[in-house]
């Protein structure tokens, strides 16, 4: 009776704890591993991340917003909005209405250019601390607000160093200590354009990544916290071909415009006191130049990828696709890149492990705009804006 006793007590013991420890407060660290396709766990041998996912719940593919490029889809990632909603509609474009042009990172000087309420301001403005460390735009003033913790970017700081302050920040007092914690990685989005999606050296910045990715997790799990680990890409990545570029200089030419390459598209601005019958003409030019070698966008088209004219997102769009990209010179010098509309090349990678989320569970597609309605539910946050998302890909990742 003493050893059935005892027996019991022990279990009861167990099950206190952890109903107490699914009822503490919840962590979430989200990682954004840049360009990694959604096929690179099993493609580049990524075994942490596979194990992760294994233990949590994989997105077989994630769809980004469009365009496939970094600066929208993260931005959308932390907004729940689509780019022509936050602002961001390209990594480098122009804004007819205030006769000005954005680049990467502009936001940090000018906040004008960014709408909606990052994750790490939802955070703060209910009473939780966040910590971001290079997501792009994070060191903007959304809002008239920056996280409680944050870096500015610089191209030369250490991933290893990352990880350690992500840690660092994790073991804070309780009362200083972050619960959302963002990072950004870019070594396999560096290597893939550099040398492809299927390169070794492409592989080799996978197994770096793996490597860190495995180390965090490791790390997060030992804390007396109850964290979750969130993995998502911002796009995949295609081969290019150097022999198949088309030269800007091989399109009509029309000062009236100015053009803006972004790689697989070109947007085109019409200058002050151009005509809508100037426009007409010149996209007829470009459609009858096109010849197999790009599109450009009919109305109906830019709204199917909510890319509506809206003085940023250009007057005319021509558009690609891989293994084609536009050159500013006669050839491109790379040999991988992304930007193109949504095809299997373009899918991200989502991943999730941690007490918040269920086991062992594969969801066949998720939206990267459901990422925001996600991590708000996981920290318990009210979302206190309209977004372009009802989390209906991801919320079902969620134990009940």
């Amino acid at each position: 009776m003493r050893q059935l006793f005892l027996y019991l007590s022990t279990i009861t013991l167990l099950l206190l704890s952890f109903t107490a420890k699914a009822n503490e407060e919840q962590t979430v660290v989200l990682i954004s591993l840049d360009g990694f396709r959604w096929d690179y766990i099993e493609k580049h041998g990524a075994k942490n991340i596979a194990h992760i996912a294994e233990q949590g719940v994989r997105g077989q593919k994630m769809r980004p917003v469009y365009p496939t490029k970094t600066f929208p889809n993260h931005i959308s990632m932390v907004t729940g909005l689509l780019p022509i909603n936050h602002g961001v509609v390209e990594n480098r474009f122009c804004d007819s209405k205030r006769s000005d042009c954005y680049s990467m990172g502009k936001g940090k000087d000018d906040s004008t250019w960014l709408s909606g309420i990052p994750l790490w301001n939802l955070a703060s403005m209910q009473g939780l601390k966040s910590a971001t460390y290079f997501w792009p735009e994070s060191d903007a003033r959304f809002n008239g607000m920056l996280p409680d913790y944050y870096y500015h970017y610089s191209k030369h700081s250490d991933y290893q160093k990352r990880i350690d302050q992500i840690v660092q920040w994790l073991t804070l007092p309780k009362e200083q200590r972050p619960r959302l914690v963002i990072s950004y990685f870019s070594l396999v989005d560096s290597a893939g354009h550099e040398f492809g999606p299927d390169a070794m050296q492409t592989q080799n910045a996978v197994q770096q990544l793996d490597n860190l990715m495995g180390q965090l997790h490791s790390r997060i799990n030992k804390l007396s916290i109850n964290a979750n680990l969130v993995l998502v890409s911002d796009h995949g990545m295609s081969q290019v071909d150097p022999e198949q570029s088309i030269a800007l200089k091989t399109l009509p030419k029309d000062d009236a415009f100015m053009l803006k390459n972004t790689g697989p598209r070109v947007l085109i601005y019409a200058n002050q006191g151009t005509t809508r019958a100037q426009i007409s003409a010149y996209k007829q030019r470009l459609v009858k130049a096109a010849k197999g070698r790009y599109i450009v966008l009919s109305d109906s088209q830019r709204e199917a990828y909510h890319y509506k004219n809206n003085g940023r997102t250009g007057d005319i769009i021509l558009q690609t696709a891989a293994p084609k990209a536009f050159a500013n010179k006669e050839h491109i010098n790379y040999l991988g890149t992304h930007g193109y509309a949504y095809s299997e090349d373009m899918a991200a990678t989502f991943v999730a492990q941690g007490p918040a989320f269920k086991q062992n569970l594969v969801l066949k597609e998720v939206n990267n705009l459901d990422i925001y309605p996600l991590i708000a539910n996981v920290l318990g946050l009210k979302i206190l804006n309209e977004i372009d998302s009802d989390g209906k890909t991801l919320l079902p990742a969620l134990v009940e």
